[in-house]
């Protein structure tokens, strides 16, 4: 592969399998290096800004400031990138790290592709759509690379893993910097919590770029599959994440609103 850099994931396949078999109640693994390093900054360097190309910037109660892009144009780098991430050689490598058989990649890039943040930015933690809208196939695992060069504490912007069996007694399983050229696997099921609920405070022109894939299995009752559902957001952030919610809500009915006398 040219930009996955294969070679380094099979040298560490034992160490990084057990990492993420380790994990409970949902597993997980964070690992550095994931990009061949040249090619990590030059991914880097034309990773687009907001700005430019088609960007969703759409502003949801739950998730605000993100923008997302899933269209690239043939031959550049973003599209070899996601050519490689949806290989059959990575898919298999995913399989053994995390022993689920026959994974379905998703060239459509449904919610994935290149997800960018901006000063203010969050996204309250949650669990994930459970079965594609478009083949019902089985959400089973979310591959995460971050490209942020010299990210500080107090930007925020960290991806944190909950356990929220117990509504009693929330637990954080971990709070991980989006660091550059380190990637994040985790399955998704009906416990996988996850987001990055603290506003961004980051200097003015600076973003939180990452790069997202999902995969799949197709689904199959046999394994006692769950209702199908969309996004379900908690709060994790007590009367702070309430107090951001009365906002969202209202920069999104502006949003609607705007829209709508623009086809006037």
């Amino acid at each position: 592969m040219k930009y996955v850099d294969l070679d380094s994931l099979e040298r560490r396949l034992q160490d990084i399998r057990k990492d993420f078999q380790s994990r409970t109640p949902f597993r997980y693994t964070v690992i550095e290096s994931f990009f061949e390093p040249s090619k990590a900054e030059l991914i880097a360097s034309v990773y687009p800004a907001v700005h430019s190309g088609t960007w969703d910037g759409t502003t949801y109660i739950d998730q605000v400031k993100k923008f997302q892009r899933t269209t690239f144009e043939p031959n550049t780098v973003m599209s070899k990138v996601f050519l490689e991430l949806n290989s059959n050689k990575f898919l298999k490598w995913l399989a053994e790290v995390t022993e689920i058989k026959e994974l379905i990649a998703d060239p459509a890039l449904f919610g994935g592709g290149l997800h960018q943040s901006v000063n203010g930015a969050f996204l309250n933690v949650h669990v994930d759509f459970n079965l594609h809208p478009k083949t019902n196939d089985h959400r089973r695992l979310n591959v995460l690379i971050y490209l942020n060069s010299d990210w500080k504490v107090e930007f925020g912007g960290f991806l944190e893993l909950w356990d929220l069996r117990d509504k009693k007694r929330k637990m954080q399983l971990a709070n991980i910097a989006p660091a550059f050229n380190r990637c994040v696997i985790f399955e998704t099921n009906e416990i996988s919590f996850h987001g990055h609920p603290k506003p961004l405070n980051i200097p003015a022109g600076s973003s939180r770029k990452s790069i997202a894939t999902y995969y799949y299995t197709a689904a199959c009752a046999a394994i006692g599959l769950p209702e199908p559902h969309n996004t379900i957001y908690v709060n994790t952030e007590g009367v702070s994440g309430v107090l951001r919610k009365f906002y969202s809500i209202s920069k999104t009915t502006l949003e609607r609103l705007g829209k709508r006398f623009k086809k006037l």
